[in-house]
């Protein structure tokens, strides 16, 4: 294994913060436990873990590619990295008190339904893809991962806004009450937003002094 346990971390921190940003995903979730429980939330978080799964692997062995034809591709996506999560902080930040908007597509009744929601909801997303693509090489350098390294980085991708959303679907009934009020919501994204530009400004300071 080449990464670090730091670098493992760091990104596992930067998907967790990534799912506490509300979305149709997250509107979802809710929406689906609140009409038929836990039961109903779940096909629908692990729909999403499946891209969530297979989205950084493509991003990984074609990044991998390319960063062995120019070595240099690395460092600039590195600062695309830094760009990424501070623009989205300062986004979040600036639009902190916009209403969640509810994707009915997502919340359509039955299991099958609730996992192929969760699939297309991440499948359809071109942000997923420029996520991974301009994110990974932030934290990981791909030129030198194994197949151990590879694993772990599937496994957070997946793992953390899976665990997220089983948590979210479980605690549906009381979180809900006290989450969705646009007060709430409101603070939510402004310490979502500071911390995906902390996030950002950490790792610019590993691309500038690690």
């Amino acid at each position: 294994m080449t990464i670090t346990t730091a670098s493992l971390l760091l990104y596992a921190g930067a998907m967790a913060l990534l799912w506490l940003t509300p979305g149709p995903v997250w509107v979802a979730i809710t929406a689906r436990a609140l009409s038929g429980g836990f039961a109903s939330a779940w096909p629908l978080a692990f729909g999403v873990a499946l891209g969530d799964l297979i989205w950084p692997l493509f991003a990984i062995f074609g990044l991998s590619w390319v960063v062995d034809q120019w070595s240099g591709f690395t460092d600039a996506l590195r600062l695309v990295a830094v760009a990424l999560f501070i623009g989205m902080g300062v986004l979040l930040i600036r639009h902190a008190a916009d209403p969640i908007s509810n994707d009915r597509r997502l919340t359509r009744p039955g299991r099958w339904a609730g996992f192929a929601a969760g699939v297309a909801a991440v499948f359809a997303n071109p942000k997923a893809i420029l996520f991974y693509m301009g994110a990974l090489p932030g934290f990981f350098d791909l030129r030198h991962v194994t197949a151990v390294d590879i694993a772990a980085i599937a496994a957070i991708s997946m793992l953390v806004p899976l665990a997220g959303n089983l948590a979210l679907g479980l605690a549906v009934g009381s979180a809900r009450a006290k989450l969705a009020t646009p007060e709430r919501l409101r603070l939510i994204n402004l310490i979502s937003g500071g911390l995906l530009i902390a996030v950002g400004l950490v790792l610019l300071a590993l691309s500038l002094y690690g």
